[in-house]
């Protein structure tokens, strides 16, 4: 597990204002995300829940810039994700971590080596790279399966394998989208406390969209999504 004697790291701010987001033809538009603002305070821990197609896991692609908004502002940090063009949101993208509900290892790489995949290839600082990997191995308890495939471990030690890929490269904002939800209760749990603690252990800006409430009663704080709108604001036990 974590060190809880680790240098926390430098969570960013994210701020929303009036974003928006549609699909679908002209004749059949669809909004996914409608006039969504907030603020979401550096190193704290937020969960966006809903039902499915409430927006919530479009809302994370938009701040993650896996989708465009067609109109609004998104800052993370010092970037203003709107506004940026191709190369800088190749370099943004450098700068947060994402977690998904499917694992997405590459089924040839060990798990070292999946953790590796974000960094640059570059030979002189791949013994740095493995240094690292091994790091967060050894912080997500997996300090052991270092050289097993995918295929050779449960579906919670892949998750965990994924947490640490998307920690390797320091992100200010780790983006995790229904991480237990292919998960068992049990093993769901164990990666809950796991992502708690790494937050507060490294300090990362963390947002979780759940459909599980437990999680969520966790976090510092819950945000109802309905329709591609919040619904409400809930105080959580965390933060």
């Amino acid at each position: 597990m974590a060190d809880a004697s680790a240098d926390r790291g430098d969570g960013v701010a994210v701020v929303l204002e009036d974003v928006r987001k549609t699909f679908g033809t002209r004749d059949a538009r669809i909004s996914a995300v409608d006039g969504v603002g907030l603020v979401h305070e550096a190193g704290s821990v937020v969960a966006l829940t809903g039902r499915s197609g409430s927006g919530k896991s479009t809302l994370l692609h938009l701040i993650g810039a896996i989708e465009r908004a067609d109109a609004g502002t998104i800052r993370v940090g010092g970037t203003v994700v709107t506004a940026a063009r191709r190369a800088e949101l190749a370099a943004y993208r450098r700068t947060i971590g994402f977690v998904f509900q499917r694992f997405h290892l590459l089924p040839a790489l060990t798990a070292r080596d999946n953790v590796m995949v974000p960094l640059v290839p570059d030979r002189r600082r791949a013994r740095a790279a493995a240094a690292r990997a091994d790091e967060l191995l050894a912080a997500v308890g997996l300090a052991d399966r270092a050289g097993a495939l995918p295929s050779q471990l449960s579906g919670g030690q892949q998750q965990r394998v994924a947490i640490a890929r998307a920690l390797v490269a320091d992100p200010g904002l780790l983006l995790a989208d229904e991480p237990t939800g292919n998960l068992d209760s049990s093993t769901g749990t164990q990666i809950i406390d796991l992502l708690l603690e790494l937050n507060a252990v490294y300090g990362t800006t963390l947002m979780i969209a759940t459909h599980d409430p437990a999680l969520a009663a966790r976090c510092g704080a819950s945000i109802v999504m309905r329709d591609g709108r919040i619904a409400q604001r809930i105080e959580g036990d965390g933060g």
